[in-house]
């Protein structure tokens, strides 16, 4: 992004990527708990910008760890374990309420949701100089949030980080727990590069 302070604090339609998010959930359920794991040196940042926009959905913050993983995890440290928690990429701004009560109602129903959406793209897999067409029908991109009962969870996240651990779906799945697939929604995208912004920026504006 070729800049100095986190992706989710750069401005999208005017507020912050992480306010997008945060007043998504707000939306799905006023009275839903929130937790947000930040880099331990942008929280006042963040406290500094909820009162520059004069956010007043209720959250807690929790400083993050050097990965995914361990952000995650200090996150799960304040949630209570009989729920469903929902974990979601602070850099997801398009969520919907509506994508978020869909997941929660379908782990609801079979004990946790990941949203997904159909690659259109034709697909080549890399090894070395060698390359092969990949059958595109068998491959989904997978989104946030991701849902599951808040206690197994909890526990998936006492193993060790393992490097391939790109989600909390790889997490809980290596703890043998079947992953139920959900459609997701193709305009809930994730910011990347400077250009996503402009996107995202251009839908918000058409779904106005």
């Amino acid at each position: 992004m070729n800049s100095s302070i986190p992706k989710q604090f750069l401005l999208l339609a005017g507020r912050p990527i992480l306010l997008h998010c945060l007043n998504a959930f707000n939306e799905a359920d006023p009275q839903i708990e929130i937790v947000i794991a930040l880099p331990e040196t942008f929280i006042e940042e963040w406290k500094r910008l909820c009162s520059v926009h004069g956010v007043k959905v209720k959250h807690k913050v929790v400083a993050g760890g050097e990965t995914r993983f361990q952000s995650v995890k200090n996150a799960l440290s304040l949630i209570p374990d009989k729920c469903f928690v929902a974990v979601h990429d602070g850099v997801r701004p398009l969520v919907t309420p509506e994508l978020i009560n869909i997941c929660y109602d379908a782990a609801a129903l079979m004990g946790n949701a990941v949203p997904v959406i159909p690659v259109n793209d034709s697909l080549r897999s890399v090894d070395g100089s060698e390359n092969r067409p990949e059958e595109r029908r068998r491959i989904r991109i997978v989104q946030t949030p991701q849902v599951f009962k808040a206690m197994n969870l909890i526990k998936a996240y006492e193993q060790t980080y393992d490097i391939t651990f790109t989600d909390d779906a790889t997490v809980i799945e290596r703890m043998g727990e079947k992953i139920h697939l959900i459609p997701g929604n193709p305009g809930n995208l994730k910011i990347t590069c400077l250009d996503d912004i402009r996107i995202a920026e251009s839908l918000l504006l058409a779904n106005k």
